[in-house]
């Protein structure tokens, strides 16, 4: 693919860390005080309000009120040349995990906690980070509890994990909702290429095979010349800004219903974690650029046709793109046995589960042996009734 220009070398100021005095505490933001205790309100999937921590008193803020705007899209070329506007821009504190490199913003009345994603003690440190703001936030559909029954059932489902491990997860270890950070992309793509069309076609030899001479197809294929364009319009190219987990774990949690997408509202926040980007703008749209020219290698195979296709050439020419820093809700377990860390992730809106597990090398040294048990007697029993 053919990808815009590359970016020039101030680009990376934007997310570069600012002095002390320009931080700006976003944890504050995100507090909600309850108007008849004073504790906070804290967002409540289940019922898509904002109810008191203490009191259980509950709030609106107008979370779905369409007055706080559409979800705007930003224009990749004005941040490459560093030229968006300051509103577009926020000062964070950031913890960051001496184990994973997770790099998690803590409320500031929080100076220690276990790392969500691997269980490791984290100090919190008074850094400061500049970045794109959030521009949407997919909030949580469903709460801690359904998370932790759709867990319980997975860890129910694993063959051969140690029974010391799922009694440990299901003895209420508490989940942590976090929301994780992604990219989108839109753009426009018209794709020329070259290539060859293979139609396949069958003969008939004769051949002789053990003294025997008979006839036989053989397939063939007749390639011919094909080149032509396509085009195709990418809306919503999802990319993940975080390296704090596996990607087999978050591709595993797709698809995401991106229709739901709310305008960002620290309130949705409120009573979660979130964590920052460490994969920036320009390292997204490269690997958005990949995700994309997959696509348009399959629309060139489909327009070539035939019953095979050889592509030789493709010239991609890329224009509009446009992206938006978004949060995605994610429930979250890490655990430490036997010394390891073993982390289990819940989609925060349809309950899918991934995560790491061991093996028991007992439980599948018994079913080697319980299986070479029944094949022996399977094969006496065999042999028995073959002398009677």
């Amino acid at each position: 693919m053919s990808p815009s220009p590359p970016p020039p070398p101030q680009t990376q100021s934007q997310d570069q860390a600012l002095e002390p005095e320009t931080f700006k505490e976003v944890s504050q933001a995100q507090r909600f005080p309850c108007e008849q205790c004073g504790a906070d309100y804290r967002f409540d999937p289940q019922s898509h309000r904002m109810i008191c921590a203490h009191c259980g008193h509950q709030a609106d803020f107008d979370l779905d009120d369409p007055a706080q705007g559409q979800i705007r899209e930003i224009d990749f070329k004005s941040a490459q040349s560093a030229t968006l506007s300051d509103d577009n821009m926020e000062s964070i504190r950031t913890s960051s995990c001496p184990n994973c490199a997770a790099k998690v913003s803590f409320d500031t009345d929080i100076h220690a906690k276990e790392c969500p994603f691997c269980a490791t003690p984290v100090v919190a440190d008074t850094g400061t980070h500049k970045q794109h703001k959030p521009r949407a936030v997919l909030p949580f559909s469903i709460d801690e509890r359904a998370a932790k029954a759709a867990m319980n059932e997975w860890l129910g489902s694993l063959w051969f994990a140690p029974n010391g491990l799922q009694d440990y997860a299901r003895k209420g270890r508490k989940l942590q909702g976090i929301y994780v950070p992604y990219w989108t992309f839109d753009a426009d793509t018209k794709t020329a290429y070259t290539g060859e069309r293979g139609t396949v076609y069958y003969e008939t030899r004769t051949v002789t095979r053990t003294g025997k001479t008979m006839t036989e197809r053989v397939q063939r294929i007749r390639w011919s010349y094909k080149s032509g364009r396509v085009k195709r319009w990418f809306d919503d190219v999802l990319v993940l800004a975080s390296k704090s987990l596996p990607p087999k774990h978050t591709e595993a949690l797709e698809p995401w219903s991106l229709g739901d997408l709310k305008p960002h509202s620290s309130a949705y926040l409120s009573g979660f974690l979130s964590e920052s980007y460490v994969i920036y703008l320009d390292e997204g749209y490269d690997r958005a650029q990949e995700k994309m020219e997959a696509v348009i290698r399959r629309d060139v195979r489909f327009d070539i046709g035939g019953d095979r296709q050889r592509i030789h050439n493709m010239e991609t020419y890329i224009s509009d793109v446009t992206f938006k820093h978004i949060l995605l809700p994610v429930w979250m377990a890490a655990y430490k046995f036997r010394g390891e860390s073993y982390r289990f992730v819940v989609n925060g809106q349809t309950g899918r589960v991934q995560g790491e597990r061991p093996w028991s090398f007992w439980k599948i040294a018994f079913a080697v042996l319980l299986g070479l048990c029944v094949a022996g007697a399977l094969g006496y029993a065999a042999a028995y009734y073959e002398q009677v």
